[in-house]
């Protein structure tokens, strides 16, 4: 049996605070540090997923982490990635960096720039196999290879797409004005959709506006469409 459920914007939960050098805005879709949800702890093999700005030059400070698969979108800004090896990187907009946390790690989230803020989107996903050894890697992502199409950017069996250790992908897509795409799900999977900015979509009649996300499980086809230019993400993962 196939079922969609819609949560608006205004239903996320949201929260800030100070950090080093500066401050933070997060929007927590999972149950995540002091928010708690029973209804919503985690969607198949995600188990976070989190949309967080950061002021100009503010700093995430080091912290641990261990066995899950980490994956940073950045929506906007320079996205920098350090931990104690000093290792990391920059991401701009709709690039995308993948971390095995493995066995453990301390890692910390960077707004690069000191006179913009920066906007990211993390995901954690519960790993298929235990005891790695901790690594991080990154892809650049234009805009014109997500433009109207969906993007495989992250997964275990796409060749192009980083690889995770989890049952789980991530597609990215830039969808202009009045144009289509289409996502099937297959049997045991479900999708978590959001909508990063724009003037929203409609999906199997749905309306989901910008920072709104959408849930669905079943053999089912999303069919989408652009209220107007619309940037999402679509995570696709084990749910049986």
């Amino acid at each position: 049996m196939s079922e969609i459920i819609v949560r608006p914007s205004e239903s996320i939960y949201q929260t800030q605070g100070k950090i080093e050098n500066g401050t933070f805005h997060g929007r927590w879709h999972f149950s995540f540090d002091e928010y708690n949800d029973p209804d919503y702890m985690q969607f198949g093999t995600l188990r976070v997923f989190n949309d967080d700005t950061l002021s100009p030059g503010a700093v995430w400070p080091l912290h641990p982490h261990k066995e899950i698969e980490v994956v940073t979108y950045c929506a906007e800004g320079e996205f920098r990635h350090a931990d104690e090896r000093g290792k990391g990187g920059i991401l701009k907009k709709g690039w995308v960096q993948h971390t095995t946390v493995g066995k453990g790690m301390m890692h910390s989230e960077i707004n690069n720039s000191e006179a913009k803020p920066m906007r990211f989107i993390q995901m954690w996903f519960f790993p298929s196999v235990h005891g790695l050894t901790p690594s991080v890697e990154q892809r650049k992502v234009e805009k014109n290879e997500r433009t109207d199409r969906i993007l495989p950017i992250v997964s275990m069996r796409h060749r192009d797409a980083l690889f995770i250790h989890s049952d789980a992908e991530v597609h990215s897509c830039f969808l202009k004005k009045g144009n289509k795409v289409e996502h099937n799900i297959k049997k045991d999977r479900g999708v978590y959709l959001y909508v990063l900015e724009g003037k929203g979509l409609e999906v199997n009649g749905n309306n989901i506006q910008a920072l709104g996300a959408l849930k669905a499980t079943g053999v089912l086809t999303l069919h989408i469409t652009a209220i107007g230019d619309s940037e999402l993400l679509i995570v696709d993962v084990l749910f049986s």
